[in-house]
């Protein structure tokens, strides 16, 4: 009896040499491209903080003055009033020009003042919103709350983190120093309101580090502290920072 002799299996034929280059070279240019992405976030936060970048220096001060820092929970609000603070804008360094002008002034450029001789109050100017990073053109007038001068550290905040037990002549103090005021884009300053660095940080991330290097300034320089969530908030911050070459 003859046996059928087995019939051989096809096997399945192996892509040509060049073929299966192009798919290696495909797929690591695939986990190249996957890669920048998932970087991507981290690159583009760090392009934008160049543009605000800090000394080391000012960096090296900033760190220390966080972990100088008392850290409590807030104390009550209550009594606090805008008036606690002195005469809004007063001209506590007498120079003739109240306080708002004299940021208004510093911050603005091609500064025009109001006609008539009068060297303080400016009538028009452009500001470079560190806020936004948008471009404001202010004018006096009916639009002018698009430019605000803002408190770094919020008044209310600080009454909240130690200025409330302060005389009413260090409170003055704190709200026309010109370390803890920056004209900004109006409606970025109502959203912060109150908030500290644990509530509200600039939409512009590349000025978050100045932003709370400018915060931690003014909260060591007059005894204010910090709340667990605002240090931890600065912390992290302070950890995204560009040094100046």
């Amino acid at each position: 009896m003859r046996h059928a002799r087995p019939v051989p299996r096809p096997t399945a034929a192996r892509p040509p040499a060049r073929r299966r280059t192009r798919a290696a070279v495909a797929l690591t240019l695939l986990a190249a491209v996957v890669a920048v992405a998932a970087g991507a976030p981290y690159l583009v936060a760090h392009a934008q903080a160049s543009r605000y970048p800090v000394a080391e220096a000012e960096l090296a001060r900033a760190r220390q003055e966080l972990a100088d820092l008392p850290v409590r929970d807030r104390a009550s609000s209550d009594g606090y009033s805008r008036e606690q603070f002195g005469q809004a804008w007063s001209d506590v360094d007498h120079n003739g020009c109240d306080t708002r002008n004299d940021v208004l002034r510093r911050d603005l450029g091609n500064v025009t003042y109001s006609s008539g001789g009068d060297a303080c109050t400016v009538e028009t100017g452009v500001l470079h919103d560190p806020y936004t990073g948008r471009t404001i053109r202010f004018r006096r007038g009916p639009d002018s709350a698009a430019v605000q001068i803002d408190h770094v550290v919020a008044l209310a905040d600080a009454w909240a983190t130690g200025a409330q037990d302060w005389p009413a002549a260090t409170r003055l103090a704190l709200a026309n120093d010109p370390a803890n005021l920056l004209a900004v884009d109006g409606p970025a300053n109502q959203d912060k309101s109150a908030g500290d660095a644990s509530e509200w940080l600039p939409p512009n991330a590349g000025y978050r580090c100045a932003y709370v290097v400018r915060q931690l300034r003014v909260k060591a320089a007059y005894g204010l502290w910090v709340t667990r969530a605002e240090h931890d908030a600065m912390a992290r911050t302070l950890r995204t920072c560009v040094v100046a070459p």
